[in-house]
């Protein structure tokens, strides 16, 4: 489970790290990174913490199926926080292959994703 203060729950930081982030697709998910936005919802903290949001729509499954890919990704993501920089916002959105993929599959696509969004890998 994430903290309270890593989570994403606001829709105008969803849309802000969607429309004005960059972006690494994986065959399993999107990866959508606003490197050290600045939050404008928190008291005058010098840095901000980290925040990821989930958006894990029908076209995967079931709500069950649904339930078991955003907890995976919450799990996977926690353990991700510390490499990106503070403040950040991100937003993982899972696509309909992601409720067939073991947790394995979605944590290579998720690394994947996150080395091309921090300038680690090629286009």
């Amino acid at each position: 489970m994430l903290p309270t203060e890593n989570r994403l729950r606001r829709r105008e930081d969803f849309a802000t790290a969607v429309r004005r982030g960059r972006r690494a697709g994986r065959p399993l998910l999107v990866v959508h990174l606003r490197s050290g936005a600045t939050d404008p919802h928190a008291p005058g903290e010098s840095a901000p913490p980290t925040r990821a949001g989930f958006v894990v729509s029908k076209a995967v499954g079931g709500a069950v199926v649904r339930n078991q890919v955003k907890r995976r990704l919450r799990h996977l993501m926690r353990e991700r926080l510390t490499e990106l920089p503070p403040g950040s916002l991100v937003v993982v959105r899972a696509l309909p292959g992601a409720g067939d993929a073991d947790h394995a599959q979605l944590a290579r696509d998720l690394d994947a994703a996150l080395q091309r969004l921090l300038g680690g890998g090629t286009r």
